[in-house]
């Protein structure tokens, strides 16, 4: 199975009041595994960038001054995605930047039950608990080290990591074709734990003519056993 790990960086929160999209990264996995395939772009916003957003993410409107409209993008880009569902954290915010452009340059959106959210996932598997990539890729063992500022490819990329091990692990990187594989690899090791278990011989649980003897004289220098005076009463 196709899926498609993706993020976007923005001037903002609202694109309805004028927020743009301003980078998106996208990862391809096939049955959860990374394929290498990845999609990178920035894109010339038409406006300035807050000084809020820049802190965030560290694109500037020097840099973004040069790159390329979303509109010249748009064909490349869902080339790539192509019809497989889309994978995003907290991706409501990120389906909606994403369907605002898609609509402003007159292409139809993607449809909503492409949608796969992993803060959802997130919060079913860790009720109560942190949901953010930087609590969840500490949670999970993955590193974000070189994660200074956040970027749209490199967040895809730890999601994408963080995607695999919500939804099973490295495990689920076997595909039906490996099925037989998989299997046999459970039965070596059940073999392996059948030859090392060894089987110890009964042990006597009966006691000696000696040991009977001993205890014969054991009671009868006992004062007053209870047993007797329960007898007795």
């Amino acid at each position: 199975m196709r899926e498609i790990v993706f993020d976007t960086e923005t001037t903002g929160l609202n694109p309805a009041t004028g927020d743009r999209l301003v980078e998106i990264g996208c990862v391809e996995l096939i049955n959860r595994v990374e394929t290498g395939r990845m999609y990178h772009a920035y894109f010339n916003p038409e406006r300035t960038m807050p000084y809020e957003a820049e802190q965030v993410h560290g694109l500037s409107d020097r840099f973004l001054g040069d790159k390329p409209l979303f509109a010249d993008k748009v064909e490349e880009l869902l080339e790539f995605v192509g019809d497989c569902p889309l994978v995003a954290h907290n991706a409501s915010f990120d389906f909606g930047f994403l369907n605002w452009e898609l609509g402003l340059c007159g292409r139809p959106i993607i449809d909503l039950a492409r949608m796969v959210d992993t803060v959802a996932i997130a919060r079913k598997a860790h009720p109560g608990a942190k949901h953010s990539l930087d609590a969840l890729c500490t949670r999970y063992g993955i590193d974000r080290s070189h994660r200074v500022k956040h970027g749209a490819l490199l967040d895809a990329q730890l999601l994408a990591q963080l995607y695999v091990e919500l939804t099973g692990g490295r495990q689920i990187g076997f595909s039906i074709g490996d099925a037989a594989a998989a299997e046999t690899i459970v039965r070596a090791e059940a073999a392996v734990v059948t030859i090392a278990r060894s089987v110890r011989a009964a042990r006597p649980h009966m006691a000696s003519e000696e040991e009977l003897e001993r205890h014969r004289i054991f009671v009868e220098g006992l004062s007053e056993p209870l047993w007797l005076l329960g007898a007795a009463a």
